[in-house]
Protein backbone atom coordinates (compact mmCIF):
# COMPACT_ATOMS: atom_id res chain seq x y z
CA UNK A 1 0.00 0.00 0.00
CA UNK A 2 1.54 3.28 -0.73
CA UNK A 3 1.53 6.14 1.34
CA UNK A 4 -0.83 8.88 1.50
CA UNK A 5 0.52 12.36 0.37
CA UNK A 6 -0.66 15.77 2.42
CA UNK A 7 0.00 18.76 2.14
CA UNK A 8 0.72 21.52 4.72
CA UNK A 9 -1.03 24.81 4.89
CA UNK A 10 1.50 27.82 5.85
CA UNK A 11 -1.22 29.81 6.74
CA UNK A 12 -2.34 27.45 9.72
CA UNK A 13 -0.34 28.77 13.32
CA UNK A 14 0.11 25.70 15.38
CA UNK A 15 0.25 26.47 19.46
CA UNK A 16 2.80 24.62 21.21
CA UNK A 17 4.98 25.05 24.64
CA UNK A 18 7.01 28.07 23.22
CA UNK A 19 3.98 29.55 21.05
CA UNK A 20 1.07 29.57 23.95
CA UNK A 21 2.68 31.79 26.58
CA UNK A 22 -0.45 32.62 27.48
CA UNK A 23 -4.25 31.18 27.15
CA UNK A 24 -6.30 33.00 24.00
CA UNK A 25 -7.94 35.32 26.22
CA UNK A 26 -5.86 36.60 28.94
CA UNK A 27 -4.20 39.89 28.37
CA UNK A 28 0.04 40.18 28.22
CA UNK A 29 0.24 41.41 31.51
CA UNK A 30 -2.51 41.18 34.73
CA UNK A 31 -5.65 42.38 34.39
CA UNK A 32 -6.65 42.88 38.19
CA UNK A 33 -4.34 43.48 41.05
CA UNK A 34 -4.44 41.97 44.71
CA UNK A 35 -7.12 43.21 46.52
CA UNK A 36 -9.09 44.52 43.87
CA UNK A 37 -12.77 44.14 43.80
CA UNK A 38 -14.04 42.70 41.38
CA UNK A 39 -17.64 40.65 40.02
CA UNK A 40 -18.06 37.25 37.89
CA UNK A 41 -19.50 37.54 34.91
CA UNK A 42 -20.21 33.70 33.65
CA UNK A 43 -20.73 31.14 36.32
CA UNK A 44 -18.03 29.57 37.86
CA UNK A 45 -18.24 25.53 37.69
CA UNK A 46 -15.97 22.56 38.93
CA UNK A 47 -13.92 21.61 36.19
CA UNK A 48 -12.29 19.06 37.79
CA UNK A 49 -9.18 21.25 39.98
CA UNK A 50 -12.07 21.54 43.03
CA UNK A 51 -11.82 17.57 44.65
CA UNK A 52 -14.02 17.98 46.89
CA UNK A 53 -17.57 18.40 44.39
CA UNK A 54 -18.05 16.49 40.88
CA UNK A 55 -17.45 17.98 37.98
CA UNK A 56 -20.32 19.93 36.22
CA UNK A 57 -21.03 21.83 40.30
CA UNK A 58 -21.79 24.98 40.56
CA UNK A 59 -18.98 26.93 43.06
CA UNK A 60 -19.68 30.67 42.43
CA UNK A 61 -22.84 32.49 40.43
CA UNK A 62 -22.99 34.88 37.98
CA UNK A 63 -22.76 37.77 39.43
CA UNK A 64 -21.00 37.51 42.81
CA UNK A 65 -18.69 40.08 44.08
CA UNK A 66 -15.52 39.00 45.65
CA UNK A 67 -11.19 40.20 45.78
CA UNK A 68 -8.60 39.07 44.16
CA UNK A 69 -6.43 37.35 46.61
CA UNK A 70 -3.45 36.43 44.67
CA UNK A 71 -2.54 35.36 40.73
CA UNK A 72 -0.96 32.34 39.83
CA UNK A 73 -0.35 30.62 36.47
CA UNK A 74 -2.10 27.04 35.72
CA UNK A 75 0.28 24.54 33.76
CA UNK A 76 2.16 27.81 32.82
CA UNK A 77 0.18 29.24 30.65
CA UNK A 78 -3.09 29.58 31.78
CA UNK A 79 -3.35 32.66 34.74
CA UNK A 80 -5.77 32.20 37.34
CA UNK A 81 -6.89 34.16 39.74
CA UNK A 82 -7.50 33.43 43.85
CA UNK A 83 -10.57 35.28 44.06
CA UNK A 84 -12.66 35.55 47.63
CA UNK A 85 -16.44 35.96 47.62
CA UNK A 86 -16.80 36.80 51.26
CA UNK A 87 -19.51 36.19 52.42
CA UNK A 88 -20.99 33.95 50.03
CA UNK A 89 -24.00 31.83 50.62
CA UNK A 90 -22.01 29.08 48.56
CA UNK A 91 -19.94 26.31 50.22
CA UNK A 92 -16.74 27.18 48.98
CA UNK A 93 -16.18 31.50 49.24
CA UNK A 94 -12.00 31.03 47.58
CA UNK A 95 -12.71 29.96 43.72
CA UNK A 96 -9.72 30.36 41.45
CA UNK A 97 -11.15 32.60 37.83
CA UNK A 98 -9.76 33.23 35.02
CA UNK A 99 -9.70 36.68 33.60
CA UNK A 100 -12.48 36.30 31.22
CA UNK A 101 -14.86 35.11 33.84
CA UNK A 102 -14.02 38.52 35.61
CA UNK A 103 -14.98 42.84 35.36
CA UNK A 104 -13.52 44.80 37.60
CA UNK A 105 -15.85 47.50 40.12
CA UNK A 106 -12.87 49.51 41.14
CA UNK A 107 -8.81 49.89 39.77
CA UNK A 108 -7.92 48.17 43.04
CA UNK A 109 -6.35 51.62 44.50
CA UNK A 110 -8.76 52.98 46.81
CA UNK A 111 -7.88 51.43 50.65
CA UNK A 112 -11.41 51.39 51.85
CA UNK A 113 -12.31 48.61 48.95
CA UNK A 114 -9.59 46.37 49.20
CA UNK A 115 -9.59 42.79 50.76
CA UNK A 116 -7.59 43.74 53.90
CA UNK A 117 -9.98 46.72 55.69
CA UNK A 118 -12.97 43.81 54.41
CA UNK A 119 -11.73 41.45 56.69
CA UNK A 120 -11.04 43.60 59.53
CA UNK A 121 -14.42 44.84 59.73
CA UNK A 122 -15.90 41.10 59.65
CA UNK A 123 -13.19 40.48 62.35
CA UNK A 124 -14.71 43.08 64.56
CA UNK A 125 -18.31 42.46 63.86
CA UNK A 126 -17.63 38.68 65.16
CA UNK A 127 -15.99 39.90 68.29
CA UNK A 128 -18.65 41.95 69.00
CA UNK A 129 -21.19 39.20 68.06
CA UNK A 130 -19.04 36.70 70.82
Amino acid sequence: MAAKAFSIDPNIILHDSVTATRSGRDEEEPKFKEGQKVRLVEDIVNDGTYPHAPIGTLMMPKGEVGYIKTMGEFLQVIRVYEVHFVGSQMEVEIVGCREHELEAMDDGCDEDTTESPLFRQMIEKRKKQQ
